[in-house]
């Protein structure tokens, strides 16, 4: 598994996959996280501005969060989950500090755990609970800034950060916020 890297001491793509790796392992050890690393790659992305980082995995038409997934029933898998892909953003990680990035890999586990379970992930009331488990937020922090922020009308929480013109922002009085099914606020 190599040499133990310090969080002060990433300064390469494979240096924070390596750390990112050794602290999810603890969080699996420690938190009861469910997940087979050996199921999930690795990336670094010097691209994204959006997300501070994701799980990348094939959409399963027959998947729903809550049910587990009949892996059997897919041509190729073994029985197995199909392996996902986790992306970490080096620019959050260089804006976020430690316990905010810490955060980060404690969210994507999630959906990582849901995943190899369902067969799909998403933020809703599994993932919200889960989320509260396991001391981490529903959405990451933001690294860049949005040109759009919508927020619930009712409580004012964040519903969405938008970095473009999209359907979300040009028809918003078409959604309602998941958290109280209000009416949308553009900030």
């Amino acid at each position: 598994m190599g040499e133990p890297v310090s969080y002060e001491g990433i300064k390469s793509d494979a240096n924070l996959i390596a750390w990112s790796r050794q602290y999810c392992r603890r969080v699996r050890r420690e938190w009861g996280v469910s997940v087979r690393f050996d199921l999930v790659d690795w990336e670094v992305s010097h691209r994204a501005k959006r997300r501070a980082a994701a799980v990348k995995r094939p959409k399963l038409a027959d998947a729903t969060v809550g049910e587990p997934y009949d892996w059997d029933s897919l041509d190729g898998s073994d029985g197995r989950p199909v392996p996902c892909t986790v992306s970490l953003t080096w620019d959050a990680f260089s804006t976020f500090d430690r316990e905010a990035w810490e955060a980060t890999l404690r969210h994507e586990l999630i959906h990582v755990e849901q995943y190899q379970r369902d067969g799909t992930t998403d933020h809703g009331r599994a993932f919200r609970d889960r989320a509260d488990q396991l001391n981490t937020d529903v959405h990451c922090p933001a690294f860049t800034e949005p040109k759009h922020v919508l927020t619930c009308e009712a409580c004012g929480g964040l519903v969405a950060r938008r970095y473009q013109d999209c359907k979300l922002v040009e028809q918003r009085e078409q959604y309602r916020s998941d958290c109280c099914g209000a009416a949308l606020e553009l900030a």
